[in-house]
């Protein structure tokens, strides 16, 4: 299947790619680098010739509500209205475990990308998934002489075998709201697993753990982040990938 990808040179649309190849797929690659602008629309129509499925992995990076609903509205509105110039089959977009329970003004921004893709001209299908291992090296990657980390509750999966299940959902019918995907281990706290990262990496900076305020503190720190129903569950533990993170690990496999 020819299979786009918006937001495919991101770290989850990389890993989608690789998933999609591996089953024998083109992917397609819809973002600025590749000549698409996902809120204009520049692009699209030409890119999404040919194309069946459309993955949305598409992401800014803002706290704040109006700005995560503007750009997830504008970019979605874009896609669907695109894949449906196109013949586009099925579009398939990836959201966040517990969106609807969390009052974060990123997932406000979600929760609008939601709705219009379940509303949408074009067949959908959302997959939430829970936090990514990667999560946790996300934190630890921004500057400053501390590293802040919220007290959370996760159960945190591998950006593989998201991106894995994104490229299998493509494949098949529009079934709406997918059954939730989290990984295997219950009930982690965030700040421990960037603790344990920052160890295997030698960071000596401190991990200060922070809570948050009022109800959104509250829903983070009781569990609301996690799936509350059966559904597909990975298999790659932290420590596994905690294993891949070591420096000994990423000379071996430059050296490979």
């Amino acid at each position: 299947m020819r299979i786009a990808i918006a937001g495919g040179t991101g770290w989850t649309g990389r890993r989608v790619a690789a998933a999609l190849r591996a089953r024998g797929d083109e992917p397609v690659v819809l973002a600025r680098s590749a000549g698409v602008d996902l809120i204009t629309g520049e692009g699209l129509d030409r890119k999404l010739d040919g194309v069946e499925a459309v993955i949305d992995v598409s992401n800014i990076t803002t706290t704040r509500a109006k700005a995560a609903v503007s750009f997830f509205e504008t970019a979605t509105a874009q896609l669907l209205a695109a894949g449906r110039r196109a013949g586009v089959a099925h579009h398939v977009a990836l959201s966040i475990v517990g969106v609807d329970r969390v009052g974060l003004g990123y997932y406000r921004g979600k929760r609008r990308q939601e709705e219009l893709v379940l509303e949408g001209p074009v067949p959908g299908t959302v997959l939430r998934a829970t936090q990514f291992h990667e999560f946790a090296a996300q934190m630890l990657d921004r500057r400053g002489p501390v590293v802040i980390a919220p007290k959370m509750l996760s159960q945190p999966v591998a950006l593989t075998e998201v991106a894995g299940q994104l490229a299998a959902l493509a494949h098949g019918r529009p079934m709406g709201m997918a059954p939730e995907l989290a990984g295997p281990e219950e009930h982690l706290w965030m700040q421990d697993m960037v603790r344990r990262l920052a160890r295997v990496r030698h960071e000596r900076r401190p991990v200060i753990r922070l809570a948050m305020p009022g109800k959104v503190g509250k829903g983070l720190a009781g569990g609301d982040l996690l799936p509350t129903g059966p559904g597909p569950r990975g298999t790659v533990t932290f420590d596994a990938w905690l294993a891949t993170q070591r420096p000994d690990a990423a000379e071996s496999a430059d050296q490979a």
